[in-house]
């Protein structure tokens, strides 16, 4: 007989195994299986969102349609309301066919997309009311548990009107803003694509964005790096012996924080007053070297965390929010920059992004060696790729395939 240190060690190891086919179980079931892939198609139905006015509080029907055409109740993870701020006033577009034309004029995302939704928060969005709702909600789509003053100010730094729009449309005469989101799929390896991303108005990127050795199937340009903290900071370390050693830094650039953690406000909160970061994992961390040493406040967006939710609730509320990974989970980084496209740019292309034939390229375009792409439980990708194909097929974005 073993000793019962060794039996405990293999108690252990069997737990481990079992955790681990329980969730490849769930993955199988909510996305491969037949099944999993109506319930992916009926999530993109318009679900009720209601905006309530100053002063009333409404929730928001937690029906959902299930793949038999009935319904049923669930608790959404984090509360499906958006009360405040206001609509946003938004810069008129003169492009006759733009994302919002498009999508107005579909029968099924003409009830899905709300373009009043306030897409960057800036300083006068943090009002006590504002700061009453969104302490309720939990990171990335409130301030729950969050410092006060960490939130505050940050948020007054962000007092410039670069913070209240991602771009100037005057800088654009022609009127169609077009805009290429390129993600990092091993898709675009060997796809000769660069010209024809450099040819947008605005490009954005994300995460481990390696550009050097890879020009004439990624591009060069850059205009919006998206990303949140923790991404960015894993990205140079896991991306490192493929190139990506350095976050994109320039003139012309643009960094779009995605709120994610207490970490987000911090750094950049020291990013726009050019100190080290002073609390939180990231003490004594120095923004500079990520951002360059002459980075003002107008370089920096922050997503709303209204808009992370309406987009969570609306366009990628997962099967996952119902098992025990249902509090970790939020849309990737690059769906993120995605649907922010789709909501300030005219017209979207999108490169890089999981297509039906995923299995054929590796999990990145600059592998040398092809991997299988990787589901973590936090995301999910599947219900992305759906969605980015209904949005093809409707005509409110091109996707690159092939």
């Amino acid at each position: 007989m073993g000793s019962p240190h060794w039996k405990r060690l293999c108690l252990l190891l069997l737990a481990g195994l079992t955790s681990s086919l329980l969730l490849y179980g769930h993955y199988y079931a909510t996305v491969e299986s037949p099944t999993g892939r109506r319930i992916i198609a009926s999530l993109l139905q318009p679900e009720p969102l209601v905006l309530a006015s100053p002063g009333t509080s409404h929730q928001v029907s937690s029906r959902r349609w299930t793949p038999e055409g009935g319904s049923e109740s669930k608790s959404f993870k984090p509360p499906a309301e958006l009360e405040e701020p206001k609509p946003s006033r938004k810069q008129p577009s003169t492009c006759l066919r733009s994302v919002m034309a498009r999508a107005k004029a579909d029968p099924k995302f003409g009830e899905v997309f709300r373009f009043d939704t306030p897409v960057l928060m800036w300083d006068q969005h943090f009002t006590p009311e504002t700061w009453e709702r969104l302490k309720t909600r939990h990171v990335p789509y409130g301030w729950q548990g969050l410092s006060h003053t960490a939130v505050g100010s940050t948020l007054r730094l962000l007092n410039a009107s670069a913070n209240r729009h991602l771009f100037d449309r005057d800088t654009f005469p022609r009127g169609c803003v077009r805009c290429a989101v390129v993600g990092n799929g091993g898709i675009l390896n060997g796809s000769r694509q660069g010209k024809a991303i450099d040819a947008h108005d605005l490009v954005f990127r994300i995460n481990g964005a390696v550009i050097k050795g890879f020009e004439e199937d990624v591009g060069t340009k850059i205009s919006f790096y998206g990303f949140t903290v923790n991404t960015m900071k894993n990205s140079l370390i896991a991306y490192e012996e493929y190139g990506f050693t350095q976050v994109p830094q320039g003139k012309d650039l643009r960094y779009i924080f995605i709120p994610s953690d207490i970490r987000d406000y911090v750094m950049l909160r020291s990013a726009i007053q050019g100190s080290p970061v002073l609390e939180g994992s990231d003490k004594g961390d120095k923004p500079q070297k990520y951002f360059g040493p002459e980075a003002s406040a107008e370089k920096f967006k922050l997503l709303h965390p209204d808009f992370l939710q309406y987009l969570t609730a609306r366009f990628l509320r997962s099967e996952l929010l119902k098992t025990q990974y249902g509090s970790l989970y939020m849309p990737s980084t690059g769906a993120l920059m995605l649907l922010t496209a789709l909501h300030t740019c005219d017209q979207v292309s999108a490169y890089g992004f999981i297509t039906a034939n995923y299995k054929q390229f590796s999990d990145h375009y600059y592998e040398v060696e092809k991997k299988p792409l990787v589901f973590y439980a936090n995301h999910d990708m599947m219900l992305e790729a759906a969605l980015w194909r209904s949005l093809h097929r409707a005509g409110i974005i091109t996707l690159y395939q092939r």
